[in-house]
């Protein structure tokens, strides 16, 4: 359905990009020249003409491999930033290695100029080609195709709203088609519905339809076959929309076997690419985190010591991600023996797994604990289990194995990536956010939307919250 505008859409933006990427470095020289930083040059810069063919294709290779023209990403293709700054950054410091081996002369405030503004470039670019799309360009990349919903329902709903979003790509909604309308967040009336299901073989004829779009419930799919009939005269094509979204865990995967179609609805959310560079990330930060961090932790771990009787450092067996239990480690803040009241303390609740209800007062922490979870102190072993790659630093908390047992299958989805030393649930309210259901949509948001600058945002977010203390007790 995307196809045409996703492949044309892809190659004006890697010409383009090229273009910009040579403009870059020229204008990066005229400015290493012409502004008085910097060591003062005695000569002209040397600078051969073809690397105004060289770094462009080299940045075509990068980008290219991070995936920034992946077709199947077209309608993230002007909103995905931190691609284009990753993209970008990698092939910066691929050249760089390369400059320093070769070319030990290039100018290193050139270098910074260049990747200044080739990244504002490539991202101002994207932000202007939305807005020429939006006032009409997209017929240029494609031409319109009239597309008409099956199902009325929330599902149903929720694409039409989606295509009304992406009307720049040539698809334009024409109504909908159900026999019973309104069992979702709209009223039928609100909605343009054109007929019910015997009436679609007319319909398509009368309003020109280029693409039926089926998003009937999953008792309803029998239809499907006789839509087919129906329609198979018929110069339409017909896709399906798959009522599994209360099987997929995070991302259905499609691929293709012998010939034959298949939907990976458990898998993890996390691979390839994206996979190494999460782990890379987790070694060099949680590496340089632990140095930095170990005095903190040795002065900590003498304080409870001090404090009361009992080991220093506490194994507590979690889940981790796809289900695997693995130790946990973190200094104690209770007395010794606490933990054996945990089942007691935990609150059962109707539309999730029992929560323990944290409470400032709480008689069992020491008083060096106290201190320790109000700045998350007692936290800090866990940069172990992340060299270990039991953890990531960024994640959904790893939780006790008899909480899990009682899981729902919606509540097993945060399982589906590395589980983490702080998320996006920690530092939107951390124990202060009580109900259940809400830090399952924040941990599935996480997973959803995961990127490494999504990583690094909720890095940065967890030191206001540490500092803050809301909720650490």
């Amino acid at each position: 359905m995307l196809k045409r505008v996703s492949i044309r859409l892809s190659l004006t933006l890697l010409a383009s990009d090229m273009v910009l990427t040579a403009l870059a470095l020229h204008l990066a020289r005229l400015l290493r020249l012409t502004l008085p930083l910097g060591v003062r040059l005695d000569g002209p810069l040397a600078f051969s003409s073809w690397f105004y063919v060289l770094v462009p294709a080299l940045w075509a290779l990068i980008l290219l491999s991070q995936r920034v023209y992946d077709t199947r990403r077209a309608l993230r293709y002007l909103d995905n930033a931190e691609s284009v700054w990753s993209g970008v950054t990698w092939a910066a410091l691929v050249f760089a290695g390369i400059a320093y081996l070769f070319f030990r002369e290039f100018s290193r405030l050139l270098f910074f100029y260049f990747y200044v503004l080739n990244l504002t470039f490539l991202l101002v670019w994207r932000v202007l080609l939305k807005q020429l799309l939006r006032l009409g360009l997209w017929r240029w990349l494609c031409d319109p195709r009239r597309v008409l919903i099956v199902g009325a329902g929330t599902q149903g709903q929720e694409l039409g709203r989606a295509l009304q979003t992406y009307r720049w790509t040539g698809l334009e909604l024409t109504g909908y088609v159900d026999d019973a309308p309104g069992s979702g967040s709209k009223s039928a009336a609100a909605l343009p519905l054109l007929g019910g299901l015997e009436a679609i073989e007319s319909i398509v004829a009368q309003h020109g339809v280029d693409e039926v779009l089926v998003a009937l419930p999953s008792d309803g799919h029998k239809l499907v076959r006789e839509l087919m009939v129906a329609l198979q005269h018929l110069p339409v094509n017909v896709r399906i929309v798959p009522d599994v979204i209360d099987l997929v865990f995070t991302r259905a995967a499609v691929e293709e076997f012998a010939g034959l179609p298949i939907i990976g609805l458990h898998e993890p959310a996390i691979e390839g690419t994206d996979r190494v560079i999460k782990r890379l990330f987790d070694l060099i930060v949680g590496s340089v985190a632990l140095i930095c961090f170990s005095p903190l932790i040795m002065a900590a771990a003498l304080a409870v010591r001090l404090d009361s009787p009992g080991p220093v450092l506490l194994r507590q067996k979690r889940i981790g991600e796809g289900g695997r239990p693995f130790y946990m480690l973190k200094l104690r803040t209770m007395y010794e023996g606490a933990e054996a009241e945990e089942q007691k303390l935990a609150q059962e609740h109707e539309s999730g797994p029992p929560t323990f209800a944290k409470r400032p007062d709480d008689p069992r922490i020491t008083r060096a604990g106290r201190i320790l979870r109000r700045f998350s102190i007692d936290e800090l072993p866990q940069l172990i289990n992340v060299l270990w790659g039991e953890m990531s630093l960024v994640g959904p908390r790893p939780e006790l194995p008899w909480l899990v047992e009682k899981y729902g299958p919606q509540h097993r989805r945060r399982f589906a990536v590395p589980q983490g030393m702080t998320g996006w649930w920690q530092v939107n309210g951390r124990s202060n956010r009580a109900d259940y259901d809400l830090r399952l949509e924040d941990d599935l948001y996480y997973i959803r939307n995961w990127s490494i600058w999504l990583d690094l945002r909720i890095l940065w977010m967890t030191i206001g919250a540490v500092l803050r203390g809301e909720g650490a007790y």
